[in-house]
């Protein structure tokens, strides 16, 4: 059970100038039972520990103590005024509660830590179909719940959630440009973006597979043909699906340009070494977000879904990787401002009932020798911050590949 401060409690009220009499009227329970929370000798159920925040006029955290960007699974239960049957219940009405046979003695040991029983708990593919139920039922952002998962459970691999869908947007931009491509160029560029999503697929199958997966911007640039005769060196993987749509002819490189000078594709030279003739020229085509909204139009194929929900913004992920490059030393105190901290901050709080930050950065003190006095404050990752470049980091390099990440591979590994 989540207990309360008795201190923080007694705090509270006589701060608002209540007395046990009055708090005890508004929270529906005895003057006795008030005394006895602020003695600490009970602890309040979660319904009533919800009532007791209410009658504060604050919230649950005032009263437990709990930071601020530091929840746990238990926290968020409690904040939301849930018992461990109720939670069980509300579970089962989702597909996921149900394959995993939730019951409150399940949520109990995935609270405490304690392996759950069960089949399917141990995968994260399954236990990350039941982060956005949990969250409908905390009534929190799925990033809240993820992320108190992996402070709950630290020894054990995230909660693999999936990603989100985009809002549909009207596209109009993007239907035109693919109507005032002729045809063969629309045939063109719905392959390249066919191929990159069959490459996205191969690259996704090499991670769950823990392989060895290179950067988004070395595998979307697609092999397009070697500079040898195709009679010795073969054709490329797109140049197979060109010839069957039959568009493939001496007339592929002024339609490759002409969609490159559109905007829809980058184009690029490089060598591979082959087996028949050596080191051979190669031509590589890379489909732009321009292209693929393009094509995804003009073909009535589904948007590309967008970052899972507990992932970070661009913005806030570059603040996270320049706090993490400068571990352990942590980044000088000055080195963060504006309105990051709110967001990743242990402590913040955006607005008044706004929801807390993520906790994935804190302000450490640096002691003098001796460690009679403070020297200096640092911004350093907090255990739930490593945890998350760690799970992290190969996903974010694909999704702001332009961002720094030199050295984060250490923490990934789990070094200091």
């Amino acid at each position: 059970m989540r207990g309360i401060d008795p201190s923080r409690l007694a705090a509270r009220r006589e701060e608002l100038g209540l007395t046990c009499e009055a708090l005890a009227k508004r929270v529906g329970v005895s003057a006795r039972m008030i005394f006895f929370y602020e003695e600490g000798r009970h602890t309040p159920t979660p319904q009533r520990l919800r009532r007791l925040a209410a009658a504060l006029d604050c919230g649950v955290d005032v009263l437990t103590g709990a930071a601020r960007g530091q929840e746990t699974l238990v926290d968020l239960r409690y904040t939301a005024g849930l018992t461990l049957e109720r939670v069980a219940e509300l579970l089962r009405d989702s597909a996921a509660g149900r394959e995993l046979r939730v019951s409150a003695s399940k949520i109990s040991e995935l609270e405490s830590g304690r392996p759950v029983r069960g089949r399917y708990w141990r995968e994260p593919e399954m236990t990350g179909r039941l982060v956005a139920p949990l969250a409908k039922a905390y009534r929190v952002p799925v990033r809240m719940v993820v992320d108190a998962w992996m402070r709950t459970r630290p020894g054990e691999p995230a909660p693999v959630v999936a990603p989100q869908r985009k809002p549909e947007a009207s596209g109009m931009a993007a239907l035109a440009t693919w109507r005032s491509l002729n045809e063969r160029q629309r045939v063109y560029l719905g392959e390249i973006m066919r191929e990159d999503r069959m490459r996205e697929t191969e690259m996704w199958m090499r991670r769950v597979q823990r392989l060895p997966v290179e950067k988004a911007a070395q595998w979307r640039a697609l092999p397009l043909a070697l500079q040898a005769p195709p009679s010795v060196v073969g054709y490329t993987r797109l140049q197979e699906r060109l010839r069957g749509r039959e568009v493939h002819d001496p007339g592929a490189g002024p339609t490759i340009h002409a969609l490159e000078r559109r905007g829809l594709v980058v184009v690029t030279e490089d060598s591979v070494e082959h087996p028949a003739v050596g080191t051979v020229g190669r031509v590589l085509v890379e489909i732009t977000r321009r292209g693929r909204a393009a094509a995804r139009e003009g073909l009535g194929e589904p948007r590309d879904p967008g970052p899972a929900a507990h992932l970070l913004s661009e913005w806030l992920w570059g603040v996270v990787a320049r706090v993490a490059a400068a571990e352990p030393a942590g980044l000088e105190d000055d080195g963060l401002a504006g309105r990051s901290l709110f967001f990743i901050g242990v402590g913040y709080r955006g607005r008044t009932g706004g929801r807390p930050s993520r906790g994935l950065v804190d302000s450490v003190p640096v002691m003098a020798p001796g460690g009679t006095h403070v020297v200096e404050y640092r911004w350093r990752l907090t255990p739930l911050g490593r945890r998350h470049v760690a799970e992290f980091l190969h996903v974010y390099r694909e999704l702001y590949s332009h961002i720094d990440t030199a050295g984060l591979d250490r923490l990934a590994a789990g070094e200091p």
